[in-house]
C-alpha cells in the first residue's frame, strides 16, 4: 500500500494507523458512555455528592493499582494486554446497556460497574501509553504520535458528547451504552490486524517491589519529571472537577437538559482538539516547558469565568478555553516524559505519570461533590480555577532550574537546542 507523503510522520507507520483509526472510533463510544453515566446518575439522585462518588469510584482503582500495573506492563506483552482490557471494557458497556434497557438499573449497579471499569483502566492506561512507542517505527515520530493521540482523544471528545446529548434526549441513555459496546469492536479488530515483532523483554529476578521502588526513585529523583508529575496531580485534583459537576451547570444554572450537557462537554473537546492540533504541528520537544508552565493558568482562568457565567454562549466559550489549557499541559508533559525516560523503565514511569492524573481525579471528584453540597457548584469550580493558576505560577518560577537539569538529557539524545527554550 502506497503511503501518502504528506501524512503526519506517525501515521506513516502501519500499526499506528490501525491503532489511530480503531481507537478513534472506540473513543467516541467511550465519551457517549461517560456523558450518559453522569446524566443518568444525576437524574436518578439529583445529588452532587453522588455525582462525585461515582466519579471517585470509577477512577480510584487507578490510585492504588497503577504503580503495580506499571511493573506488569514492563514485563509482559503489551499488545495482548490491551486486547484483553478492550474486551473487558466492551463487556462492561454491554452490561450497562442491558440493565438500562430493561429498566432495572439503579445507582449501586452503576457504582459497581464503574468500579469494575476503573480496575480495567488501571491496566489499560499505562499499557496504551507505552504501546505507542512500540508501534511507531521511528523514535523521532513519537512526539507526533503523542500529539495525534491527543487529537484523536479530543476529536472523540468533541463528537461523542454531542451525539450522546441527542441520543439521551430522543431515545434514552441506555442506547449510548449499547453504541459504546459495539464501538469497542473497532479497536479490537485493529489490534488483531497489527503485524510486528514482539519487543524483547528483559528477564529479571528482581522482586516486583524492588522494581516498583526503582520506578518511583527514577521518576521522583529527576527534578523535571518530578515537577511535571506534581503539577499534573494538582491540576487533576483541582481542575478536572468540572467533569462531574457539569450536569448541575447544565440543569440548574443554564436551565438546559442533556443536550446542553453534551454541548458543554463537546466545547471542552473543541478546545482540546485545537490545542492538540497545534502540538501536532511542532517538530521538537524544545519549548514545551513554557507551554506546561502557562497552560494551567489558561485552564484556571477559563474555569473561574465559567463558574460565574449565566449565559450559554459564554459558558461554551470558556469550556473551549478550559479544553485548550488542559490538553496543552497534559500532552506536552506526556511528550517530555516519554522522550527522556529510559526504555526499560518506561512502563513504570508512565504508570506513575498516569496515576498522577487518573489517581487524583477521583479524589478531586469526591472532594468537589462534597464541597458543592455545602457551598454550591459555582464556588467549588472557582476555587479549583484559582489553584490551577497558583500551580502555573509555581511551575513557571522553577522553569530555569528544570531546564538546566533536562538539557544534558536532550544533548545525550541528540536533541540539541539552537536556543535553550
Amino acid at each position: 500500500m502506497k503511503i501518502i507523503p504528506n501524512l503526519p510522520p506517525a501515521l506513516k507507520s502501519r500499526n499506528y494507523r490501525l491503532f489511530f483509526g480503531g481507537q478513534g472510533l472506540s473513543l467516541i463510544g467511550t465519551w457517549m458512555t461517560q456523558i450518559a453515566t453522569i446524566w443518568l446518575v444525576y437524574r436518578l439522585t439529583s445529588s452532587p455528592l453522588l455525582l462525585g462518588l461515582v466519579g471517585f469510584i470509577s477512577q480510584i482503582p487507578s490510585l492504588f493499582l497503577l504503580p503495580f500495573t506499571g511493573v506488569l506492563v514492563d514485563r509482559f506483552n503489551r499488545h495482548r494486554l490491551i486486547v484483553i482490557t478492550q474486551i473487558l471494557s466492551m463487556l462492561q458497556s454491554f452490561a450497562l446497556a442491558a440493565l438500562a434497557l430493561t429498566g432495572v438499573i439503579n445507582i449501586w449497579e452503576i457504582i459497581a460497574l464503574s468500579f469494575f471499569q476503573g480496575i480495567v483502566n488501571a491496566f489499560d492506561a499505562p499499557a496504551r501509553q507505552t504501546f505507542v512507542a512500540e508501534i511507531v517505527e521511528r523514535r523521532d515520530d513519537l512526539a507526533n504520535a503523542i500529539a495525534l493521540n491527543s487529537s484523536m482523544f479530543n476529536g472523540a471528545r468533541l463528537i461523542g458528547p454531542g451525539i450522546a446529548g441527542a441520543v439521551i434526549a430522543t431515545v434514552g441513555a441506555s442506547y449510548c451504552f449499547l453504541i459504546d459496546g459495539f464501538s469497542y469492536l473497532a479497536v479490537i479488530i485493529a489490534l488483531l490486524a497489527m503485524k510486528f515483532k514482539p519487543r524483547q523483554i528483559t528477564v529479571t529476578n528482581t522482586h516486583p517491589w524492588q522494581r516498583l521502588k526503582e520506578g518511583f526513585v527514577y521518576a521522583f529523583g529527576f527534578p523535571p519529571i518530578r515537577a511535571i508529575i506534581m503539577l499534573l496531580a494538582l491540576i487533576s485534583f483541582m481542575g478536572m472537577q468540572y467533569t462531574v459537576l457539569m450536569p448541575i451547570f447544565a440543569d440548574k444554572i443554564l436551565h438546559g437538559g442533556p443536550q446542553t450537557l453534551g454541548y458543554l462537554m463537546a466545547a471542552s473537546g473543541v478546545g482540546a482538539l485545537v490545542g492538540a492540533i497545534y502540538l501536532s504541528t511542532r517538530r521538537s520537544v524544545l519549548g514545551l516547558g513554557k507551554i506546561i508552565a502557562v497552560s494551567p493558568a489558561i485552564m484556571g482562568s477559563g474555569l473561574i469565568v465559567f463558574s460565574l457565567s449565566r449565559f450559554l454562549w459564554l459558558s461554551l466559550l470558556m469550556m473551549v478555553v478550559v479544553g485548550v489549557g488542559f490538553i496543552l499541559q497534559f500532552a506536552s508533559s506526556n511528550t517530555i516524559v516519554q522522550t527522556v525516560v529510559d526504555d526499560d523503565k518506561r512502563g513504570r514511569v508512565m504508570s506513575i505519570y498516569t496515576m498522577s492524573f487518573f489517581g487524583m481525579v477521583p479524589l478531586g471528584n469526591l472532594f468537589a461533590g462534597s464541597l458543592a453540597n455545602h457551598i454550591g457548584a459555582p464556588y467549588t469550580l472557582a476555587i479549583g480555577g484559582i489553584f490551577c493558576i497558583v500551580g502555573s505560577l509555581l511551575f513557571y518560577r522553577e522553569l530555569p532550574v528544570l531546564r538546566r537539569a533536562i538539557l544534558p538529557v536532550y544533548d545525550k539524545l541528540g536533541i540539541t537546542p539552537k536556543v535553550h527554550s
